[in-house]
């Protein structure tokens, strides 16, 4: 005869399988983004008691 597994059977098991793949993509995610925020460097400001002209805002070669 076998065994027959109805959809209430098998339920809690899918649901724990589910679970578990959703909690490995989030650690993926997390692992992605924290591989970038270490490549990020802080950005240079601006001096802040330098007047900004013209200058400062249209040559790309000024760093």
């Amino acid at each position: 005869m076998g065994i027959h597994y109805t959809y209430k059977s098998i339920r809690g098991e899918k649901a724990m399988k589910k679970e578990a793949k959703r909690k490995a993509r989030l650690e993926q995610r997390r692992a992605k983004k924290g591989v970038k925020e270490e490549k990020n460097e802080p950005e240079k400001m601006h001096d802040i008691e330098k007047t900004i002209t013209l200058e400062d805002l249209t040559n790309p070669n000024k760093n």
